[in-house]
């Protein structure tokens, strides 16, 4: 029973003080204040988190991998990736997550439910926690800094993924073919290569997809729309990670090295992509025809010449291509 709702959103919640906490969200009030940098947050709870990023404090081990965590409840959702239990199912399509918010944030695809607006750009959001961080984009909020190499964060999750870059920490295991990766989600990814698991489908091509970021990402080639747009020379983008990554042209930002060759790069995912060339790695095998690849999006790009498929379609003149690069190539003739 959740019989506290919020009047600006709808959600729901057990207890009124719940509701005051999440009430900030719409407020913008920060009354937690920390005594170190002067950083402030909207509950007592995300102050404790920070605070322990800035000492590095652990305190709770996984008994069954030996990692630690700054939280209790991190390392319950963490044991599920070892025991496998996902208790939350979507009573609309059947599908389990190990972590209630993914939960509720996947229910949000079938209701279209997004009600957190931006009011500087208009742009909504079904998660509360993704509005906040997109909202960082606009105020320019990154309170979170890599010791290692000085980089800003907006959130503290996302630096203790990014400084994995220095240690090569991989603590995440397909137990399919056993690769590492250095995130969960993108294990969870990986994972449907094996099962060929896709649960989202474009309404405009048919295309489908692992997951719902994917999926609107792919929607914008049909609808061109570019919401992020670049202050220093005004070119638009299709989402803001290819904004951040464009904005290092700018600056002349390279904050991943190879430790092989010490050549720099401005992605994370292009340092990951060259290294191979050193480890002469091609994790990606087609089922096809064993051809292996590098990278799976070459993986994908090189399964479409066995399907035949072509979900790249000119709106101008109705040709069809393997890969979206042919076809934004096509509209420049055009």
């Amino acid at each position: 029973e959740r019989p506290y709702g919020c009047y600006e959103c709808g959600k729901g919640f057990g207890s009124n003080s719940a509701l005051l906490t999440h009430r900030r969200i719409h407020t913008g009030e920060k009354p937690c204040k920390c005594p170190d940098c002067g950083d402030r947050f909207n509950q007592n709870s995300a102050l404790a988190a920070h605070r322990r990023i800035r000492t590095g404090e652990k305190p709770y081990t996984c008994p069954d991998c030996g990692k630690t965590f700054g939280h209790c409840s991190t390392l319950v959702k963490h044991r599920r990736i070892h025991t496998g239990e996902k208790p939350y199912v979507c009573e609309e399509c059947g599908k389990s997550f190990s972590i209630r918010s993914t939960h509720i944030r996947h229910r949000k695809t079938h209701t279209g439910e997004r009600p957190y607006r931006c009011p500087d750009c208009g742009k909504s959001f079904s998660d509360s926690s993704y509005f906040v961080q997109h909202r960082r984009l606009h105020i320019g909020d990154m309170p979170y800094v890599c010791r290692d190499c000085g980089k800003h964060f907006s959130w503290g999750s996302a630096l203790i993924r990014h400084r994995r870059i220095h240690t090569g920490e991989k603590p995440y295991k397909c137990p399919d073919c056993g690769k590492n990766f250095s995130e969960n989600s993108t294990l969870l990814r990986h994972r449907r290569i094996h099962t060929g698991e896709k649960f989202y489908t474009c309404a405009q091509c048919g295309k489908s997809f692992n997951d719902s970021s994917s999926l609107m990402r792919h929607q914008r080639v049909h609808t061109g729309e570019r919401p992020y747009q670049c202050s220093q020379c005004g070119k638009s983008f299709v989402d803001s990670s290819t904004l951040v990554c464009h904005l290092r042209i700018h600056t002349g930002e390279r904050p991943y090295a190879c430790p092989d060759c010490g050549k720099s790069f401005t992605e994370s995912s292009t340092l990951i992509t060259h290294h191979r060339i050193h480890t002469g790695e091609k994790a990606y095998a087609c089922i096809d025809c064993g051809k292996s690849f590098a990278q799976s999006s070459n993986l994908a790009a090189h399964q479409r010449i066995h399907t035949g498929e072509r979900p790249y379609s000119c709106l101008q003149c109705g040709k069809s291509f393997y890969r979206s690069s042919d076809l934004d190539r096509r509209h420049r003739t055009h």
